[in-house]
C-alpha cells in the first residue's frame, strides 16, 4: 500500500518521544505527507482514519505503563482497519506492559498494529548528579529509529501488512544484582511511605526564578499558573519534569530517592528493541 499520509499522535512532555516518533515517521513516509498531532497539551479532536492512512501512536513510559493522561488525550481517535505503528519511550529501566497497553488501545479503537518498538530516552528524573540515560535518544538511537521506519516502509508495500503482537517485545536484560538492589529499594521506600507519606513535586529556587513563564507553558496539566511560577499544584502534577528540563535558569528541580536508585542500578546502556 502507498499511504495517503503518515499521522503521528504523540504525548511527549520532555520531547524525547516526539523526536523518536518524528524519525520513524519520516523514514516510513516514502513520499507520503507526515502530519504530526501533539497531544502533550491538548486532547486530540474526534478523528477517524481510514485504511489508507498509517497512524503512529507514541507515548512515554511511567513506571512500566502508559500514563493515563496519554490515553485521555487519545480517547477520541478511531481507526477503520488503519495500520498502526506502536512506539514507547522509557528511561532505561523497564518498559513493562506499556507497549502491550498501547497496542491493545489501538486495536480497541479500530487500528491494526503492524509494527512496535521501545526506545530509550533520558529519564525524567535524570540530573547531572544522578544521570539516567542522559542525552538519549542519541545519534545511535535516532539511526535505529530511521532504520525501523525504513523497514516499515518496505513492509507497507504489501497489500495487507501483517499485524504484530507487541507482547513479543522484551526489555533488554538487567544484571540480576542491580535488579535485586532496586527491588529492595522499592520495598523499603513503600514501607517508609506507608508510615510517613511524602508527596514530592518539583521545587523552585526563588532567587533563580525569573518568572519567565516557560515552566507554565511546558506543563502538560496546567499544574503551574503563569504569574505564579513558584508554586506547583500537587493534584495536577504528573511528575513528568518538563518544567525542570525546560527551565532556562535551572531554578526547578525534582528531588526523589528514585533518581539515585535508578542511576546506580540502571546505568548500563539498553538498546532499542523493534518488532515487524
Amino acid at each position: 500500500m502507498q499511504p495517503s499520509e503518515i499521522r503521528t499522535l504523540f504525548f511527549s512532555p520532555t520531547g524525547t518521544t516526539r523526536r523518536i516518533a518524528g524519525a520513524i515517521a519520516q523514514a516510513a513516509a516514502d513520499g507520503s505527507p507526515v502530519v504530526a498531532t501533539d497531544l502533550t497539551h491538548a486532547k486530540a479532536p474526534a478523528l477517524t482514519f481510514g485504511p489508507d492512512t498509517v497512524a503512529l501512536l507514541a507515548a512515554p513510559v511511567y513506571g512500566g505503563h502508559i500514563p493515563p493522561l496519554a490515553f485521555e488525550r487519545l480517547a477520541e481517535i478511531r481507526g477503520n482497519g488503519t495500520p498502526a505503528i506502536i512506539a514507547v519511550v522509557y528511561g532505561n529501566r523497564d518498559f513493562g506492559k506499556a507497549a502491550v497497553e498501547l497496542a491493545e488501545f489501538a486495536r480497541r479503537h479500530g487500528f491494526r498494529p503492524i509494527a512496535a518498538a521501545a526506545f530509550v530516552g533520558e529519564h525524567s528524573y535524570s540530573s547531572p548528579a544522578a544521570p539516567i540515560a542522559a542525552g538519549r535518544p542519541d545519534a545511535d538511537d535516532m539511526a535505529v529509529a530511521t532504520a525501523f521506519g525504513a523497514n516499515i516502509r518496505a513492509k507497507l508495500r504489501a497489500e495487507q501488512p501483517a499485524t504484530v503482537d507487541a507482547a513479543r517485545l522484551k526489555t533488554p536484560r538487567t544484571p540480576l544484582l542491580s535488579l535485586l538492589r532496586f527491588i529492595r529499594f522499592v520495598l523499603a521506600y513503600r514501607r517508609r511511605q506507608r508510615k510517613n507519606p511524602v508527596v514530592r513535586i518539583p521545587v523552585v529556587v526563588d532567587a533563580r526564578c525569573t518568572r519567565c513563564g516557560r515552566c507554565a507553558a511546558l506543563c502538560p496539566t496546567q499544574a503551574i499558573a503563569r504569574g505564579d511560577e513558584l508554586h506547583t499544584d500537587p493534584q495536577r502534577c504528573i511528575r513528568c519534569c518538563a518544567c525542570v528540563k525546560g527551565c532556562p535558569t535551572g531554578a526547578r528541580s525534582y528531588e526523589t530517592p528514585f533518581a539515585d536508585a535508578l542511576a546506580r542500578n540502571f546505568f548500563r546502556r539498553k538498546p532499542p528493541v523493534t518488532l515487524l
